[in-house]
């Protein structure tokens, strides 16, 4: 059976050693995956409704211009619900460990 690009394009050692070379963590266990599945769909939808299909793009050059300026409209300005009402950058940096200082 032939695998896909898309199927193992991500779990290439190429890929995953960048991905620990900068400290991100991995998870391809399939613990979590609905979650995570879940999520994905979630964001995908907004991203469709809220900005692809209202927007018509004369290049591909304005599709990337128009969807970066939408992700930062849904981190920094749109309150989640699932976030208590709070934009994904306050929650991230609301629940970051407090760092210890060097004494």
């Amino acid at each position: 059976m032939q695998r896909s690009v898309e199927s193992t394009q991500f779990t290439s050692l190429e890929f995953t050693g960048l991905l620990k070379y900068n400290g991100i963590q991995i998870s391809m266990d399939g613990k979590g995956s609905w979650r995570d599945n879940v999520f994905v769909e979630r964001l995908w939808k907004s991203v469709k409704y809220e900005e692809v299909y209202l927007h018509a793009y004369d290049s591909v050059c304005d599709a990337k211009q128009g969807l970066e300026k939408y992700f930062m409209f849904y981190n920094q300005n749109r309150p989640h619900t699932a976030l208590d009402d709070k934009t994904p950058n306050e929650f991230y940096f609301d629940n970051l460990p407090t760092m210890q200082k060097a004494g």
